[in-house]
């Protein structure tokens, strides 16, 4: 009978990109365990919604389970996240995905979030002139990524004199949240001249509230990583761009480091998976490269 091998993928949310980086933990694994003859099994443990508690009561119930490792997307900075250490202490293997861990003795497996953000603000500005109202959607304000990204946009933007910020909401990675502020903020502005965000689900609900509003292609949008709604809006022209991470391959390297770190091998502080701006230009050839 085949070795048994239990990894554990806990992201922020339910959501379509954390679908993704499954979908690429479970190629890895297959890959893995045909090479090494054993059977590694992914089970995929999202929150139905963003929070702190939700994620916390995730975790302490993978841990009950011992899973080989677990792989984790925080929603909120590791250094208030108690159950880390519980998870260390016990001598479960964990790395992060999507996330910086400020700390080199858990590996952190995602992009460099500040140039994630400065390459969608750059984008933006170079579509709007650098002159006008641009609005930013915040994701879940207390995630390192979400946090990182919107930080390094805001001061891309502070930068030029003619172009003016707008708050514009905070969807805590809901994609239905992120279209009622969207068409709140748009509302409120109907001189809006651009939209930023800094997840994956403010694009979406924003390029929904933009096609409700009828203002297509009146208002450039740059979004945030390269989901299929996201490539399906740039293909429609309701979104322009976007700034896109590559969420298989966070999920593949997932699972061979946490594989790693089982025969006990240390494993990298950080490894970055890249980013890419996808355009109308770029979008057919997107797929393939993260497939």
């Amino acid at each position: 009978m085949k070795k048994t091998i239990r990894f554990v993928i806990i992201p922020k949310v339910a959501h379509p990109w954390f679908e993704e980086v499954h979908q690429g933990a479970k190629a890895q694994a297959k890959i893995l365990g045909r090479e090494l003859d054993v059977n590694i099994v992914v089970d995929y443990m999202p929150p139905s919604f963003a929070n702190p508690e939700a994620q916390k009561s995730i975790l302490e119930k993978a841990l009950i389970t011992r899973p080989q490792g677990i792989a984790l997307d925080p929603v909120d900075s590791i250094g208030n996240m108690a159950v880390i250490n519980n998870i260390r202490k016990q001598g479960v293997p964990l790395v992060l995905f999507d996330s910086l861990s400020y700390d080199n003795s858990i590996t952190s497996i995602g992009t460099n979030f500040a140039q994630q953000g400065i390459l969608a603000a750059e984008r933006l500005l170079s579509l709007i002139n650098h002159t006008g109202k641009v609005a930013i959607m915040q994701g879940y304000p207390s995630a390192p990524n979400h946090k990182e990204r919107y930080e390094s946009q805001i001061s891309i933007l502070r930068k030029y004199p003619n172009v003016t910020i707008i708050d514009g909401g905070i969807d805590n990675d809901d994609i239905e949240t992120a279209y009622d502020q969207a068409a709140a903020v748009i509302a409120s502005n109907p001189d809006l001249n651009g939209y930023l965000c800094c997840d994956a689900s403010g694009p979406i609900g924003i390029a929904g509230a933009i096609k409700a509003a009828g203002k297509t292609g009146k208002m450039k949008i740059v979004a945030m990583d390269g989901i299929m709604p996201i490539l399906n809006a740039i293909k429609e022209g309701v979104i322009d761009s976007s700034s896109a991470s590559n969420p298989k391959m966070q999920g593949s390297m997932s699972i061979l480091m946490l594989w790693q770190a089982t025969l006990g091998i240390s494993t990298p502080p950080l490894i970055d998976t890249g980013v890419v701006l996808i355009t109308q230009q770029n979008i057919d050839s997107y797929p393939a490269e993260t497939d």
